[in-house]
């Protein structure tokens, strides 16, 4: 993830098959990772945990990240294309277990904000398709009516630095990590009024501990629904990494199916309505605050009495959430 306002430059991109080539060829289905059976989160990820985690690479040098959503399409943010140098340069890899390609097309959304990070978003053509295995697959992505309430349970991958200012160390391996979305109307208060908009999608822990950083810009951030697994976030800008009640802030990838089809006509990614059980901290804040004023305007005590006890329940659920999220296990990335 990159500090807000910064740029970064693409050299070449290689898909990071993350163990053995299979020669099976899969049917074009999304979000199925054969090889994850994840619950609690670590730092390394498994071989073919995350089958769709794209490195954009400069020279060999990770600088962003991606998700891979159909055999030649990659999805990133448009903060890591804005001063493109070359497009066509070879990877100097060696790693047998992955696959290179170069990039044909770099579309950035025509309303990309540089200074507000608003539509942070990029789809990269590559140059040829890729083949489907049980470590190459492509990501679901949510449809545009989807709903990622407060608390609902995210993983962020990539190979960006573990830590503010410290990168990480040899060998490399992909590293994941588990954070909960954050409501806009609370992400806003924490970031600066004005700071995430529409667009945007919230997730970390207000304690502190766990975020993306510099370097994972651009990589999945993903839910899960039933077996499969739906991208709700690309991973956009924050205010340090991990700090706390700073969380990290994410392209809504629910707001561009449209143009995400308009672009990709032929093989279309695959959308999926996510619909969220967890508790929306701020849908009950918006309700209780109108409960108030209700209540301030009603004169029947019966009626009050019942609203009272109602908003007491509703505010006693609270600590359930906060004993959740500080249960979760501590890692960096």
């Amino acid at each position: 993830r990159a500090p807000s306002g910064s740029s970064l430059v693409l050299l070449v991109l290689v898909l990071a098959a993350l163990g053995p080539i299979c020669q099976d060829i899969f049917p074009p289905v999304c979000g199925i990772t054969p090889l994850n059976n994840r619950i609690v989160g670590g730092e390394d990820a498994p071989a073919g945990s995350w089958p769709w985690q794209v490195s954009l690479q400069v020279f060999g040098r990770q600088i962003c990240g991606g998700s891979l959503i159909n055999r030649e399409w990659v999805m990133s943010a448009a903060h890591c294309f804005s001063r493109v140098l070359c497009h066509f340069c070879f990877s100097t890899s060696i790693n047998p277990n992955e696959v290179s390609r170069t990039v044909a097309t770099i579309i950035l959304h025509p309303n990309y904000d540089s200074n507000t990070n608003d539509n942070d978003i990029a789809l990269l053509r590559l140059s040829s398709p890729v083949t489907f295995t049980d470590y190459i697959r492509p990501v679901c992505l949510a449809a545009s009516d989807s709903v990622f309430n407060s608390g609902t349970d995210s993983w962020v991958t990539g190979w960006g630095t573990v830590q503010e200012g410290v990168s990480l160390p040899f060998p490399g391996t992909l590293q994941e990590v588990e954070v909960p979305v954050l409501g806009n109307r609370q992400c806003n208060c924490l970031n600066g009024v004005g700071t995430v908009t529409d667009n945007m999608i919230c997730a970390g822990l207000l304690e502190g501990g766990k975020d993306s950083c510099q370097g994972d810009s651009g990589g999945p951030m993903v839910s899960k629904q039933g077996s499969v697994w739906v991208q709700s976030g690309i991973v956009s800008f924050g205010f340090g990494c991990a700090r706390p009640n700073l969380p990290g802030v994410y392209s809504r990838v629910s707001q561009y199916e449209s143009w995400i089809s308009s672009h990709i006509t032929s093989d279309q990614p695959g959308f999926v309505q996510f619909s969220s059980n967890e508790f929306s901290n701020s849908y009950n804040i918006f309700v209780l605050l109108n409960l108030r004023f209700i209540q301030f305007f009603l004169s029947r005590p019966t009626v009050t009495a019942h609203l009272n006890q109602w908003f007491s329940t509703s505010l006693a659920s609270e600590p359930t959430i906060t004993s959740h999220e500080q249960a979760v296990t501590q890692i960096n990335l």
